[in-house]
């Protein structure tokens, strides 16, 4: 009986091992022959696993640099000033939608050209996506010019402070004008998370993360304003982007270098029809979803955001990490589909859903538990979050890590109209629940509404719709 046993578990941790080896063999420096279905499967998977990989670094690092940052500014700036920082920092996700959706629909574009090596269309997908991104970013440069005198930052910001209300509007315009910049900068990381050659991106992301480290600390030594402190945190990791748009086109893929000349009407039409859906999902998103800094500031006041937003950046880590794992499977999946790889298709959506929840859970389960001790070392007793709002973002992560290994599939699908009408009614429901729960419970509440909207009107449905998918594969 015992010997049975010992065998059962021996095969077992052989199966186990055999799947580790097998998994761990694509990730080399060499790429693999293409020219069969099992080549062009574990090239696939090559590329994703170093591109989550230096994503996961890139990320680490941005996270780290963030975490360091943290209770250097929070002191330096104090409880209001640094929750005007985080409500300004904020504008980055509330603006996302800021390129009308078109890099990813450049991502989308490049990633199913690349799945039929059609080079002269992503030469000029590339080169159109710079035209109408420019374009986007002079009109909003033009547009804050214009606005800037008329709108009440200081009101908007809801701060009270002299020393506040005389640096909402210099610290505003210095991170939005940054934020207009990045539009086409960033056209390169598209590109590259489009060919899954993200991990070019993930190298220039740490240089760029660590520019921005730097020039904080410089600021807090010469005692600069929150302008000045906004300045290496949106614009230093900018000349990271530069530095890598120059060696990608001038070195890397010369032959996929943009030009005026070759942009098209055709190339734009295929980049606006993705990015209009694109675009829905990013608006709803950022006023429905990721607005919570801006609800808890209009119903609380703005101190209460820094008891809110200091978990939430501790937490992402574990968002940040997945999603840097599972991104790169998005393109992946659009080159997959362009070549009719079924079986990968269905075998890997499956894996992602699995282990993502599993990895989720875990480092969930850790924060929530040690989160109280954690944030009071992190921020040197400065903020104190309950256990209620912490154990919501314990769930949250993990019904998140559920639902962004599924949409990596349904955008490589273009499977965007299901994601824009789920979207739409989980962002209803959860502000609605936000607007209810936070006077009752607290900063809590934010987190609370979004996790049981999510559940009811994304998850399940994305369940049903995912298992119809992957059926028909």
């Amino acid at each position: 009986m015992f010997e049975a046993v010992m065998a059962n578990r021996t095969s077992r941790l052989g199966a186990i091992y055999a799947k580790i080896s097998r998994t761990l063999s694509v990730i080399r420096l060499r790429p693999f022959d293409k020219s069969t279905e099992e080549g062009r499967s574990k090239e696939r998977m090559r590329r994703a696993a170093l591109t989550a990989l230096a994503g996961a670094v890139a990320k680490l690092t941005s996270v780290s640099t963030g975490l360091i940052s943290v209770p250097l500014t929070i002191h330096y700036l104090g409880t209001e000033r640094y929750g005007l920082w985080m409500l300004i920092t904020s504008l980055s996700m509330l603006l996302s939608f800021a390129d009308l959706g078109m890099g990813n629909g450049i991502l989308n574009a490049i990633a199913h050209a690349n799945g039929k090596d059609d080079t002269q269309a992503m030469r000029a997908i590339i080169s159109s996506g710079y035209l109408i991104l420019g374009s986007i970013a002079a009109a909003m440069l033009i547009a804050l010019v214009l606005a800037y005198p008329y709108i009440p930052w200081a009101s908007a910001f809801n701060v009270h402070s002299a020393q506040a209300q005389a640096e909402a509007g210099p610290a505003a315009a210095v991170f939005l004008t940054c934020l207009a910049l990045a539009i086409p900068i960033g056209v390169v990381q598209r590109v590259q998370i489009g060919l899954q050659q993200g991990f070019g991106n993930g190298i220039w992301q740490c240089a760029g993360s660590l520019l921005g480290l730097i020039g904080i600390l410089i600021v807090i030594s010469y005692e600069g304003g929150l302008p000045w402190l906004v300045f290496p945190l949106a614009g230093l990791p900018l000349v990271a982007s530069l530095a890598n748009t120059v060696v990608l086109f001038g070195f890397w893929r010369p032959d996929l270098r943009p030009s005026l000349l070759l942009a098209s009407r055709g190339s734009m039409k295929t980049i606006a029809r993705v990015g209009v859906m694109f675009v829905a999902l990013q608006v709803i998103s950022a006023f429905f979803v990721h607005s919570d800094n801006l609800i808890i500031a209009q119903l609380l006041g703005a101190g209460a955001v820094a008891t809110y937003a200091v978990p939430v950046q501790l937490f992402g880590v574990v968002g940040a990490l997945l999603a840097m794992a599972l991104q790169p499977l998005w393109p992946a999946y659009g080159e997959a589909i362009s070549r009719g790889d079924r079986p990968w298709i269905k075998n890997i959506v499956i894996r992602s859903l699995k282990i993502s929840v599993a990895c989720a859970f875990a480092l969930s389960a850790i924060l929530v538990l040690g989160g109280q001790e954690i944030t009071a070392l992190w921020t040197r007793g400065a903020i104190s979050p309950p256990f209620l709002l912490l154990l919501g973002l314990g769930f949250w992560k993990v019904a998140e890590a559920g639902g962004v290994a599924a949409s990596m599939y349904f955008y490589g699908a273009n499977a965007l109209k299901f994601l824009v009408i789920t979207t739409l009614t989980t962002g209803i429901f959860a502000f609605g629940m936000k607007l209810v729960l936070i006077p009752e419970i607290g900063v809590a509440g934010a987190v609370w509404g979004t996790v049981i909207a999510y559940l009811l009107c994304y998850c399940i449905p994305a369940g049903i719709f995912l298992r119809r998918r992957l059926a028909g594969s």
